[in-house]
């Protein structure tokens, strides 16, 4: 078995373009790898062809692809998964999965075909949608955060009904007794992986780490060797190594213990699935398909598409309405989750290497795959437009995740302590008298240096959302922004700057993806007497509009005695980043010194 180089060469070079064209136009590169693969492959010009090396290439791709995935989800994020979030996920999966089995049966197929295409209908692309959003700019959206949820546990769904799937083709019955050891396969599977990653693997990394074996190279050879244990554990059990090689990345997300290698080793995994690896698949995967469907078996298709397409949308909407959050809100969860993507893709690639299905029902797959996932940004766009309109459109409530205040000065006390209700905030500062006055506030304190690791882990910093950094210090606060950022990967992170701050202070602030606290560097001793007068305790609350007016204005707000602290947003306060960024029902919260009269 000799490897084609210059075919190897080809397939990436053209998996490399097509990727880099379709983000451009704002769609995943999944889709430019597998109509590189249509167009060039054998269905169509038949210039790229695939060999038992390729395969080797496209399985491991496939297997670091989904331990990837797996390391990017959050153990946690299922726990708090919103009712909303579950709810769409269970009306968007089992609806279009009964939809698909019965349109299967419908048309002759067999009971395991009928299965595999309901479970692969209900498939929502977890990495498609986090794109989507991000181009939107609706990350901070409570659909978004529905949308995720309901993504990751339709996924997570959908990965333990294929485990079934594989077993049952596996035994190659359906009676009473297959069932049974199918069950009991796929249990004992999932606990023998949960002890692993619970108990083990946490255990293994400490140990290494202990004995003097460092650095990323170790510990990511240390990660593949977990991912394939896994793997082949799965295939042992029957099932197949693509939901091992998942619950393996579960598991090395939480049990890498230093946050940071965790986050760098989950980089690099990624760019070696995503970037090398898995392109093979994707491409080789377009090979597979055949033109047939259209002319032999198109009415199955149209149906299958259609099905899939309302099952999806009107199963979340359906579903979604005892939330309370409205049918349209429902209709466009329903929109976002429509896509299928990769996950879609390798599960109806397995299934067809598996001779679950034949080439003309993967082929079905997908070209669903590509319209769903196609359609996506349009859809979703016009129904976030619709709730715009209808000012449905609610930005996500912020509270459920901590904030850290780092610095208990008069100025840091006060953002706390108008902060404290509507999200749990903690205060730290290696001043004892002035923690002390935080607690005298009722505010959640701690006596320690913000510069070191320790004392932020101890202060709560790894549950939080955001860090403020506001010390007299600028330097000092660029270096918590920095710490906060690399080691503890908070997503939100604010310093307090001066104006006569180091121009270089600003551009490590703003390679870290931070920024200045209240979107402009403060005369710190001024604001920080402010703060601290004894009258002071009601802030000054202006429109958006009327704040957008003055933005030109803004850099001499100070003289007016004005200091943006907050956007008041469907009820919460948020931190106030920059004018531009204010939506139009927003009313933004000044601290006023009452030394200059307003005017």
């Amino acid at each position: 078995m000799e490897l084609d180089i210059l075919n190897l060469l080809l397939v990436l070079a053209v998996a490399w373009v097509a990727g880099t064209v379709v983000q451009r136009l704002g769609y995943p590169s999944v889709l430019g790898e597998l109509g590189a693969g249509i167009v060039l492959g054998p269905p169509l010009l038949g210039w790229l062809s695939v060999g038992d090396p390729l395969r080797v290439i496209a399985d491991l791709g496939v297997l670091l692809m989904m331990t990837y995935i797996g390391m990017e989800i959050d153990l946690r994020d299922l726990g708090r998964a919103s009712t909303a979030g579950l709810l769409a996920a269970v009306g968007g999966f089992f609806v279009p999965f009964a939809l698909g089995y019965a349109v299967t049966i419908g048309f002759g197929g067999d009971v395991i075909s009928a299965l595999f295409i309901g479970m692969a209908v209900g498939v929502t692309s977890l990495a498609t949608k986090s794109r989507i959003l991000v181009d939107l700019g609706l990350l901070d959206t409570r659909i978004a955060h529905v949308m995720m949820a309901g993504a990751l546990i339709s996924d997570t769904l959908s990965l333990i009904v294929f485990a079934g799937i594989i077993s049952v083709v596996t035994i190659g019955t359906l009676t009473l007794f297959g069932m049974g050891l199918i069950a009991l396969q796929i249990a004992g599977f999932f606990v023998v992986a949960w002890l692993l990653g619970i108990y083990v693997v946490p255990r293994l990394f400490t140990w290494v780490s202990r004995h003097g074996f460092h650095g990323r190279t170790f510990n990511l050879t240390l990660t593949l060797l977990v991912a394939l244990l896994f793997a082949e554990l799965a295939e042992l059990a029957g099932l197949h190594g693509i939901l091992g090689a998942f619950l393996a990345g579960l598991f090395l997300r939480e049990g890498i213990r230093v946050k940071r290698l965790s986050h760098d080793i989950s980089g690099v995994v990624k760019d070696v699935s995503l970037g090398f690896l898995a392109p093979v698949f994707f491409v080789t995967a377009g090979f597979e398909v055949t033109f047939d469907v259209f002319r032999d078996d198109l009415a199955f298709f149209l149906t299958v598409m259609v099905v899939a397409i309302v099952g999806k949308i009107v199963g979340t909407a359906i579903f979604y309405l005892p939330s309370g959050f409205g049918w349209r809100e429902g209709l466009t969860v329903g929109f976002g989750m429509n896509g299928r993507g990769a996950v879609e893709i390798i599960i109806a690639g397995v299934g067809l290497q598996a001779g679950i299905i034949d080439q003309s029902i993967f082929s079905i797959l997908v070209f669903m795959a590509i319209f769903t996932t196609a359609s996506v940004p349009v859809t979703l766009k016009w129904g976030v437009d619709w709730l715009r309109r209808r000012n449905e459109l609610v930005r996500a409530d912020p509270t459920s995740k901590p904030a850290l205040i780092v610095g208990a000065g008069a100025l840091g006390r006060e953002i706390a302590h108008h902060l404290a209700p509507y999200r749990r905030v903690t205060v730290i500062d290696l001043n004892p008298d002035k923690v002390a006055l935080a607690r005298q506030m009722g505010l959640t304190a701690f006596e320690g240096d913000a510069l070191d690791a320790d004392a932020l882990a101890r202060a709560g910093v790894e549950e939080c959302g955001t860090v403020v950094a506001i010390t007299p210090n600028p330097a000092v606060n660029v270096l918590v922004a920095q710490r906060a950022r690399t080691e503890f990967l908070v997503a939100n992170v604010r310093a307090m700057m001066r104006p006569d701050s180091d121009a270089g202070l600003f551009d490590v602030l703003k390679s870290l993806g931070a920024a200045p606290l209240f979107g402009m560097p403060i005369d710190y001793a001024r604001w920080e007497a402010v703060a601290g007068l004894d009258e002071q305790s009601v802030l000054v609350e202006s429109s958006a509009p009327e704040v957008r007016r003055m933005a030109a204005e803004m850099a001499d707000s100070h003289d007016r005695g004005l200091l943006p602290l907050f956007v008041r947003r469907a009820g919460v306060l948020r931190l106030f980043t920059v004018a531009e960024e204010l939506a139009d029902d927003d009313q933004v919260l000044f601290l006023h010194d009452p030394e200059v009269r307003r005017s």
